[in-house]
């Protein structure tokens, strides 16, 4: 496993330093972008899993913090710039690769800000070693699409195998992600301006799904099989087995069963929570709003 400069013809950033961190799965080597931006003490930036998901969303965010701090930001594996390979995309990867990843580069447990359902992961590594010294999660959630809406496993399974497959599934996925069905799931559960929901905002997130192989990994998303816990008792046990400072940052226009189960979360003791404008996607639409409400946190020497 390698980490190599790319080129700024090669990616399109937020202002950082563009790299690539090259990682073995099971035998297949996939390339993972990461960004580096700012000095300081190191903080990783994880953004949601979604069908548009990239480190893009994250940038405002990121060159907010990097006056202090070392600022990383990644694109998942099979997500963003990052490689897309038609794999089974399970939870094991994702626990496997932000373990292998933050061991690579970072010499001292980080400072971790993490979105959506990058939650679970964080968690996970945090409980089984001292990989961070605080975490922050946004709009934390642990459930896919597809199972929050009642889907049982064995339909969710089926519409996975649908969408993987050749001919079918490339229809499938394209129907879901025109850019007027981007614009109406911005409008119902990640944005609460619709006035930032502009015709190039959406292109952008359009051309962000449209790269080969993106469906494979959206896929496994939206169908669960990204969900790292099945049940909110596992993943509320996972914050009572922390060790270190935890900080909540709910938006309070969230839709309404994810909203349950922020409120189940912050209801555990020692847990700090904020609530602050927005929906799913608090830290791409509310950036500044975000970082105020988080900076004492952050910035404190001791939690």
């Amino acid at each position: 496993m390698s980490t190599n400069l790319l080129s700024t013809s090669a990616a399109i950033g937020f202002g950082g330093v563009v790299q690539e961190y090259l990682w073995n799965w099971e035998n297949q080597q996939l390339r993972v972008v990461y960004e580096t931006l700012g000095k300081g003490s190191p903080l990783l930036l994880l953004p949601a899993f979604s069908t548009v998901s990239t480190r893009l969303e994250m940038g405002e965010l990121a060159r907010l913090l990097a006056p202090h701090f070392q600022v990383v930001a990644i694109d998942w594996p099979g997500f963003g710039q990052s490689s897309r390979p038609s794999l089974n995309y399970r939870p094991e990867i994702y626990q496997q690769f932000l373990e292998d990843f933050v061991k690579a580069i970072f010499n001292t447990p980080i400072t971790v800000v993490a979105a959506g359902h990058a939650a679970t992961y964080v968690l996970q590594l945090a409980v089984k070693q001292a990989a961070f010294s605080r975490i922050v999660l946004l709009a934390p959630t642990w459930r896919g699409p597809l199972p929050t809406m009642g889907a049982s496993q064995q339909i969710a399974g089926i519409v996975r195998e649908l969408v993987r497959s050749p001919i079918l599934g490339q229809a499938l996925y394209k129907l879901n992600t025109t850019q007027s069905f981007l614009s109406f799931m911005y409008r119902r559960h990640v944005f609460t301006d619709a006035a930032k929901i502009t015709p190039s905002f959406i292109e952008k997130k359009w051309h962000t799904t449209q790269q080969p192989g993106a469906r494979f990994a959206s896929a496994a998303f939206v169908t669960g099989n990204l969900d790292a816990v099945h049940e909110q008792s596992d993943f509320l046990e996972l914050v009572q087995s922390l060790t270190v400072p935890l900080m909540v940052v709910i938006g309070e226009s969230s839709p309404p069963k994810s909203r349950e189960e922020m409120n189940a979360l912050v209801a555990l003791p020692g847990v700090r929570s904020v609530v602050v404008p927005g929906s799913l996607g608090l830290h791409e639409e509310y950036p500044a709003v975000v970082l105020e409400a988080v900076q004492d946190f952050l910035f404190s020497p001791e939690n």
